[in-house]
């Protein structure tokens, strides 16, 4: 089992306080940390960077956008990486690229990734596709070691188990609020909404429809408020079939959170130790 920090946090801020925060995170006892790509720093790139600041911790992109670099790009660096840091990089990938449907459109990339002859060493790493609905599923098992759903309730990591067999790997992102203020987690849960009609078409899977945006019933299933509720929640997805599962704080600013990662640090403690004694 294992428990990690997902973030947003690292884009803008300047790269000391980047390094020490990965560190930090690492000195804490958590498993991974994962970051998004969007208009920050380009993912492999950061990865490095965070790989040369920690010497255990295994960095993961959550995801690299396979719509922003060729596949012989994303190939080269991510079995750079691989080769320079044994065991400790995770490639996620993601994205959307218009004009093509996405099933189709990853399928493609992958195609492109597996395909490229490289004279760099052919290094292993774990490689991860952003899948939500059963055919991208299906295709992270069929073509990845596995998925990383963001943005989702429980049920359906139990689905993504279903879907995709006993041994693929399954990292799920989930949302938390460390105290009880449930606004932020309504205003996060409303800006995904608002953006992605994809993670709309998720959630209908699982009977959430337009009544129930802004009601507490969809907020409390995609974001866990509380100590208690957040150390039920890692439960939960572990007991519903994730493997692995990476924690995305939610603050009312753009903070790198380090109270709220040491916070957080206890309550992953206590999931692992009641799992192995039970």
């Amino acid at each position: 089992m294992s428990v990690g920090i997902w973030t947003f946090s690292f884009d803008g801020k300047e790269i000391g306080a980047v390094r020490d925060a990965a560190s930090e995170i690492e000195e804490l006892g958590f498993d991974a940390v994962w970051f998004g790509e969007y208009l920050g720093r380009e993912a492999f790139t950061q990865a490095g960077l965070l790989l040369a600041a920690t010497s255990r911790l295994t960095v993961a992109t959550g995801i690299a956008r396979f719509d922003q670099r060729e596949p012989a790009t994303a190939a080269a660096a991510g079995r750079t990486l691989a080769e320079a840091y044994p065991g400790r990089f995770v490639l996620g990938l993601g994205g959307h690229r218009r004009g093509t449907k996405p099933l189709e459109a990853m399928r493609g990339y992958l195609d492109g990734m597996d395909g490229t002859e490289l004279s760099t060493p052919d290094s292993p790493h774990r490689r991860l596709l952003a899948a939500l609905g059963p055919k991208m599923l299906s295709l992270a098992a069929e073509r990845a070691d596995g998925a990383h759903p963001y943005f989702v309730p429980v049920e359906h990591t139990a689905r993504a188990r279903e879907i995709m067999g006993p041994s693929a790997y399954l990292a799920v992102e989930q949302a938390v609020v460390l105290g009880a203020d449930r606004e932020i987690a309504r205003r996060h849960v409303s800006m995904y909404l608002e953006l992605a009609a994809h993670h709309q078409a998720n959630l209908r899977r699982f009977g959430f429809t337009e009544k129930d945006y802004g009601s507490n019933r969809l907020v409390d299933a995609l974001v866990a408020v509380g100590e208690d509720e957040i150390s039920a929640r890692i439960q939960a997805h572990l007991d519903a079939g994730a493997d692995h599962v990476c924690l995305q704080v939610l603050t009312e600013d753009e903070r790198i959170p380090l109270p709220e990662w040491r916070l957080l640090s206890g309550v992953a403690g206590s999931v692992r130790k009641r799992d192995v004694t039970g």
